[in-house]
């Protein structure tokens, strides 16, 4: 008989940004932390700022081109400038079909060699890694100022068990 499998250890944290430039900077800084082999899902609605978040992702990775919505195009690939690792940017909105569809555009190839941020990615791509750094922003309730979000960052699995999310709070 099959031992039970145990669910991955979960680390979590929330912050408040309060800008675009702030949300730039928490990418920056989440960069620090990622390595070759990390997926980071995206999950906010239209606007949130999953692709600002991004732009600071590939600042802080120091990856060539200017990181864009995929949204037409599915994925982009900005290599490195230096010694760290591409990162593979993707917008899964308009794939429906899940990990099948996801499966087309081969991340799991790139993934050990790569940063596969994924936005949209709930619920189509948690099968790619047991280890992912899933980010939801949401718009903060009750505010007036349209720029302020709500960021949860919940690090899933064994790679991100001693990770000190707290510290990325700008």
């Amino acid at each position: 008989m099959e031992a039970p499998h145990s669910p991955a250890p979960v680390r979590s944290t929330g912050l408040t940004v309060n800008s675009p430039e702030q949300m730039r900077e928490l990418g920056r800084r989440i960069a620090e932390v990622l390595r070759p082999g990390d997926l980071v899902m995206l999950t906010g609605e239209l606007g949130a700022g999953k692709t600002t978040l991004t732009r600071g992702l590939g600042e802080g990775l120091n990856v060539r081109g200017a990181v864009t919505s995929p949204t037409f195009v599915i994925a982009r690939v900005h290599p490195p400038l230096g010694d760290g690792p591409p990162l593979v940017h993707v917008d899964a909105y308009r794939l429906g079909g899940g990990l099948d569809e996801m499966e087309d555009l081969d991340l799991d190839v790139s993934l050990p060699d790569s940063v596969i941020v994924v936005e949209w990615g709930e619920g189509k791509v948690e099968e790619l890694s047991d280890d992912r750094l899933h980010v939801v922003i949401d718009r903060a309730t009750g505010d007036t100022d349209d720029d302020v979000r709500q960021v949860a960052l919940t690090g899933i699995g064994e790679r991100w068990t001693a990770a000190d999310l707290t510290a990325l709070a700008v």
